[in-house]
């Protein structure tokens, strides 16, 4: 029995009780949802769009027809979802991500919308095709931010785009790329990206095991990071060696009858006011939440939020510079001003014996000792113990204390 091309898998994480992600491997669609929003409606909205983009897998002449067929299957999905609402207005405002390629001999037609996700490894390094439709992502398109601030942003999972929700028309991306022999194509929801970094999920796709092992294997990496969100991941190898059909899987809430069922949400929605009145209350939602905008006067608001958050970095970066200088002021002048209480006695550069102020020792360009008090006394005519002691420097702690020195070893025989 050959091993399958494509596999699935979906896990409900390390937090949730239900599962509102939906995934589909089939004979030639790679597809995974990530629902969202609205008491039950994660679930039952990844659910019926997976169910409608399920109708796409089947033998296209070009690619170009599979990446259309595929968005007017995610369209259809949304007309949907908008009658569902209707006629369940307990769901109103749910919605979910769609990401998914299909195969056409040696070319991929992809669409996609939202922030779950579509990798592509080749010889060895591993990209991100599809874009997230995310706040961040069109900061990092503007240069506001680097890829690496975005991955630490507050907003990071802020959705622009998905099915349902108030989307009557949603604009999804569709594209066509080539596929080579010995090319995995990864589809994922969020709850894998946003805790196993680009180079862990490379190193696990290079390791070479079959594709369901590889599913597996990527499912288990994010559950040992502790993956709270629900974890999906779809992935199809190019074999041309081996064309057999594959036996479709449908996993996640798509492979359970839907239930309109009204529970208690787990995946809050948080509303522009509460998001911009109340910033310390958005921080205390969990890092998986999602938000989704209710309009452009949304993104306005967040990029304003964003502009404030970098003034107030750069007066905060700026005030703890001053006080870190100030501080280090105030600590060098006590330091200077404890080295100035101490005394000792040594050889100057005639090769005398002297009285210093400070300690012998200097920081950069700045010496810590004074010369305040030359004695008429030769070093050399010293006796070899009481040389080696003026040499070593004798401290005092006054300068009674090292005229009290100069006394003994003039004294000495």
């Amino acid at each position: 029995m050959s091993t399958p091309l494509a596999a699935a898998i979906s896990h409900v994480g390390r937090i949730r009780s239900e599962n509102q992600d939906s995934g589909y491997a089939g004979t030639y669609l790679c597809f995974v949802a990530d629902g969202m929003g609205g008491h039950a409606g994660g679930d039952v909205a990844s659910a019926i769009v997976t169910r409608k983009a399920r109708e796409a897998d089947r033998e296209y002449a070009t690619a170009e027809e599979a990446a259309a067929a595929l968005a007017q299957a995610l369209r259809t999905g949304n007309d949907a979802l908008q009658q569902a609402m209707v006629e369940h207005p307990e769901l109103s405002g749910m919605g979910t991500t769609g990401s998914g390629i299909i195969r056409v001999g040696d070319r991929i037609g992809l669409a996609h919308i939202g922030d779950s996700r579509i990798y592509r490894y080749r010889v060895g390094a591993l990209e991100q095709i599809s874009t997230d439709h995310t706040f961040v992502q069109r900061l990092v398109d503007a240069g506001r931010i680097t890829r690496e601030e975005a991955e630490h942003h507050p907003r990071r999972n802020v959705v622009m785009r998905v099915l349902g929700n108030v989307e009557t028309d949603p604009e999804i991306d569709t594209a066509v790329h080539d596929a080579l022999p010995g090319d995995r194509w990864l589809v994922c929801s969020d709850g894998l990206s946003s805790y196993v970094d680009e180079e862990r999920l490379r190193a696990i796709l290079e390791q070479g095991l079959d594709t369901p092992s590889t599913v597996q294997r990527l499912v288990n990496e994010a559950l040992s990071r502790g993956a709270p969100d629900n974890v999906t991941v779809v992935l199809c190898d190019i074999d041309e060696r081996r064309r057999s059909s594959i036996e479709p899987t449908t996993v996640g809430s798509a492979a359970a009858p839907i239930s309109y069922e009204a529970v208690e949400p787990e995946r809050t929605s948080v509303s522009l006011g509460q998001l911009l009145l109340h910033p310390r209350q958005s921080r205390q939602q969990p890092a998986f939440e999602h938000f989704e905008p209710e309009s452009e006067e949304f993104l306005q608001e967040l990029l304003a939020e964003q502009r404030r958050m970098r003034r107030n970095r750069r007066i905060s970066w700026s005030v703890g510079a001053a006080l870190a200088v100030i501080g280090i002021g105030i600590l060098s002048v006590l330091f200077y001003t404890w080295t100035q209480d101490r005394y000792f006695v040594g050889v100057n550069e005639a090769g005398n014996v002297a009285i210093y102020q400070g300690i012998q020792q200097q920081i950069g360009p700045i010496v810590l000792a004074t010369q305040v008090e030359e004695t008429d006394i030769a070093v050399d005519d010293l006796t070899p113990f009481n040389r080696r002691s003026v040499e070593q420097t004798i401290s005092a702690d006054s300068l009674a204390d090292a005229e009290a020195v100069i006394e003994r070893l003039e004294r000495s025989p």
